[in-house]
This record gives C-alpha cells, structure tokens and sequence, in this order.
C-alpha cells in the first residue's frame, strides 16, 4: 500500500526521513502543511493511506479520494479535523490514532504554563518590554491543590511533576481509576478545591463545552485554570468573561476554539492570560515518537 503524508511541516518531515527504513511500503513526503482540504484528493491520487497532522478532511473531499482506506492521525485528537465514524460508515475509511508519543512533552507544557500564570510572567514580560516596570504578587504553588480532569497518560505525568513540587493532586476521571499520589474526587469538589484546575480531556460529542459556564462558576474564587487539551471543551465565552471579572484569576493555554488564534481575539487582549501556539507536544522526543508509530501503523496496515 502506498502511503502519503500530505502535511508535513520540516520538522516531521526531516524525523520522517530520518526514521524511514528500506524496506518500508511506499511513503511519500509532501513536506506543504499548508494545504487545504480541496489539495487532498490530488495529494492522494492512488494511495490507500493518507498520514496527517492538522488538516481538515471532510466528509466530501474524502469522497473524491478514490483510492483512500486509511487515515493515521498523528495523535489523538482526530475528532477536531474529521468526523471518524462518518468516514468508516460512508466510506469505509479507517482512522487510527496514536497516544502516549508526547505524553511527557505535553506534562511538561501544561507545567511550565502553570508556573507562568501563577507568577504572572508574561504579563510582566510584556509590561517591561513597553517601558514599564511591572511588579506583580504571585502564587506560591508548594503547598497547593491541583486538580486534574480527566486522568491518561499526560495527567498522569502532570501528577508527577506537581507531586514534586509538593502539590496536594486530585483528579477526576469519566471512568473510576486509581494512581499512587492521587486523591480522585467528584468533579464538584475538585473544582471548589483547586487552586489550579488542569484539563486532560479528550475532545468527544461528551466532552465538547465541558468545562461550562456553571462549572466554571463552580471553581474557587481565584483559580489558575490550564488548558493543553482541546479549545472546545471550554465554554470561551464564559472563559473570558470570568477571566475578564478576576473569578479565574490566570490561564496558561495552549489550545484554543480558532487556530491559529485571530490576533484581535479576546483572549489575546486579555492581561491575565499567557498563551501558547498548540506547540505542547512540540519537542524532539515526542516527534521522533510520534513519527515512529506513525510508520509502524504504516506498516501494519500493509502488511495486512
């Protein structure tokens, strides 16, 4: 079976070279992520699998891919660029995700943006970059209460590192799970609790606006909130208004409804916000992972 990874940014292309061996089944590099949906049946004239990392593939265009069997997403988030049952049903496409390759990287993110919003760095960098000499009182996070919601492989790294810092960890999963260090909790006193509430959900019909208006309501007064995993399981609008009230006192996010986030957006004015480029998993150790087991499916599918 012949292979296309149609979005490739330099990085994974390099890795993807890098990682390729002799013998695989064609796999052909098309090293353009900025393509539009209406490239793909071109890109894909012939091959039965398609390898993508952010582009759209509706319904309709992937109807005019004649030849298209599979569809290796690179990482688990599929649901924001395709509607996976709908190309299995209509069109016999199946859609393979893979998990856990930036498990740590993202962890480490989520992290590094709590640090940030607590102490106010980037509104502080920002200030000092205009001129003005910006001393703000942070939050000392020794001591602690995280919540975690939603509880795989990355909350369980972010467990870790908050542990380390000698944070109280409690977390609420859809499903009953346990972890050394954990307190599990219902999601009602996880959200009175927390000093800082850190979201792990997966993007799903169930999981779409989650963290609502009401439960945003629900949190304590002054929260940090976290966001590393998908844009849409917040309510935004009432994001930004009870940022813009002080009621969520920080958020360090990375992922947002739009991409690539409107520079006249809200969220981009606000002063109590630092945000990053949905580059979480963005290192050279989770590409090499993701990469790799991008291959591996690549390989399987083939081999039948």
């Amino acid at each position: 079976m012949r292979a296309v990874f149609v979005d490739a940014s330099e990085t994974l292309a390099a890795v993807a070279r890098r990682l390729l061996r002799p013998d695989d089944p064609p796999f052909v590099i098309h090293d353009d992520p900025a393509i539009t949906p209406q490239d793909l049946p071109g890109l894909l004239a012939g091959a039965e699998i398609a390898v993508i990392d952010h582009t759209a593939l509706p319904l309709d265009v992937a109807r005019a891919c004649a030849g298209l069997k599979h569809v290796v997403f690179l990482g688990t988030g599929a649901r924001s660029y395709m509607d996976p049952e709908a190309l299995q049903a209509e069109r016999g496409v199946a859609v393979h995700t893979i998990k856990g390759y930036g498990d740590t990287a993202v962890a480490e993110c989520a992290f590094a943006l709590m640090w940030a919003a607590a102490r106010g760095l980037a509104e502080m960098d920002r200030a000092m970059r205009a001129g003005s000499w910006l001393r703000s009182e942070g939050m000392q996070l020794t001591g602690k209460t995280v919540g975690l919601v939603g509880f795989g492989g990355i909350a369980a790294e972010m467990a870790r590192l908050c542990a380390g810092i000698g944070m109280r960890v409690l977390a609420w999963n859809r499903t009953p799970r346990t972890h050394p260090g954990v307190a599990f909790v219902p999601l009602e006193r996880l959200l009175a609790e927390s000093d800082v509430v850190s979201l792990h959900l997966l993007l799903t019909d169930a999981t779409r606006g989650f963290l609502s208006a009401a439960r945003i309501a629900a949190m304590k007064p002054g929260t940090i909130l976290i966001n590393t995993a998908r844009g849409a399981v917040i309510d935004e609008p009432a994001l930004i208004e009870a940022l813009r009230t002080g009621a969520i006192a920080q958020a360090g996010l990375d992922v947002f409804t739009i991409e690539p986030l409107p520079a006249d957006h809200p969220l981009a004015r606000l002063p109590n916000v630092t945000l990053s480029a949905h580059s979480a998993f963005r290192t050279p150790e989770a590409s090499d992972n993701l990469i790799g087991a991008a291959l591996e499916h690549c390989r399987r599918i083939s081999a039948g």
